[in-house]
């Protein structure tokens, strides 16, 4: 588990929220204060749809929804002339990232001892912080999978041309 503070922050956000760069992970939470706090929870409610629905949309499989899929609402919720007095997102990286990431060699963590990787986007008193973190079924006391996400998360801001430094 790393944190770290984006030092653009309008780059960042304007990744986060204008862009597809974060679309394959899902979104847990949000907690979104501005004028009043709004809390978003990502679980999918499967009683809401038909059972056609459900048979027909695979995303609908996942325990949460896409951050493509609220994107566009978190976006209107921070947008606007002031600033939010805060905000927290917790993501979850896609399968496919995570299996990818399981494939390198040094890792020799069984894939069903893992539930995710985290992604806590933080925004308060000015400051925007990344924070990495991994979730088990079981303890898993290799933190091997921690290190190449941490290394991984730093490699892709990078590559987005996105400055931070670990704290």
């Amino acid at each position: 588990m790393i944190a770290l503070e984006i030092t653009n922050k309008k780059q960042f956000m304007n990744k986060l929220l204008n862009s597809e760069a974060f679309d394959t992970f899902s979104l847990e939470e949000a907690s979104i204060t501005t004028f009043n706090e709004f809390i978003i929870y990502g679980r999918i409610q499967k009683e809401f749809y038909t059972k056609e629905e459900l048979e027909e949309t695979p995303a609908l499989a996942n325990e949460f929804s896409l951050w493509k899929e609220l994107r566009p609402l978190c976006f209107s919720l921070i947008r606007g002339s002031h600033t939010p007095v805060r905000f927290k997102l917790v993501l979850h990286a896609g399968r496919r990232f995570l299996e990818k990431l399981l494939a390198d060699p040094l890792i020799t963590i069984d894939p069903a001892a893992v539930k995710s990787l985290h992604l806590i986007i933080k925004y308060e008193a000015g400051k925007l912080t990344c924070i990495t973190g991994t979730a088990f079924h079981t303890f898993v006391p290799d933190k091997s999978l921690d290190n190449i996400w941490d290394s991984a998360l730093k490699k892709s801001l990078s590559s987005m041309n996105i400055d931070f430094e670990q704290v």
